[in-house]
């Protein structure tokens, strides 16, 4: 007869083992590393994951995650009004902003074109898009999407829809390896991708 752990713990492993990347002896091992802890952290954990679904929120005009509203970049007069940088996803934003790179606005599209799991242009932020072009002062968009099939599938939809409007269109240069994520690649080949972008 195998070994049943007390029904608390059961749980616990159960939900680390629903998170991306985590199996089974991986959730066995956080959950053993949470009865370990002091009562105070615990509590300062657990509350951190009530709270940040609480609180965390789509900005309405970038699409992007943010506490507060509109989000801190789209509030930064500092920042180029006229550049606007179109991602896939709220952690690519975190990664550009780590070269130090980039000064201008972005665009979160909260996903990319995928037909192999069901999502068309219809299931991105491609409509807010549209209306921030025709709203505001930007000159020049730079596609930052992925550079795998689904993510330059994206960028060429992407520039077909705006050619017409008379922007500068960019795509962010190579330095990023083809079927790679932003999210995981180093701050000096996203450096030198968002510096060498190009023309499309």
């Amino acid at each position: 007869m195998m070994y049943q752990y007390a029904e608390s713990l059961t749980r616990l492993i159960e939900q680390f083992a629903r998170l991306p990347g985590i199996g089974p002896k991986t959730a066995q091992r956080l959950a053993f590393y949470v009865l370990k802890m002091e009562q105070q952290q615990v509590e300062a954990f657990a509350g951190a994951l009530v709270d940040v679904k609480k609180k965390i929120t789509t900005c309405p005009v970038c699409c992007n995650l943010t506490d507060v509203t509109p989000c801190r970049i789209c509030q930064d007069e500092q920042r180029a009004q006229t550049q606007l940088c179109i991602v896939e996803d709220a952690q690519d934003v975190i990664a550009i902003e780590k070269t130090r790179e980039y000064k201008g606005l972005y665009h979160v599209l909260q996903g990319r074109i995928s037909p192999m799991d069901g999502k068309g242009p219809e299931d991105l932020k491609i409509k807010e898009l549209l209306v921030r072009l025709q709203q505001e002062q930007i000159k020049e968009v730079v596609l930052a999407t992925n550079p795998n099939i689904e993510g330059e599938t994206t960028a060429l939809y992407l520039s077909k829809l705006m050619k017409p409007l008379g922007l500068k269109i960019t795509r962010i240069a190579h330095g990023v390896p083809v079927g790679g994520d932003l999210e995981y690649a180093d701050t000096a080949t996203l450096s030198r991708a968002i510096s060498g972008r190009r023309e499309i």
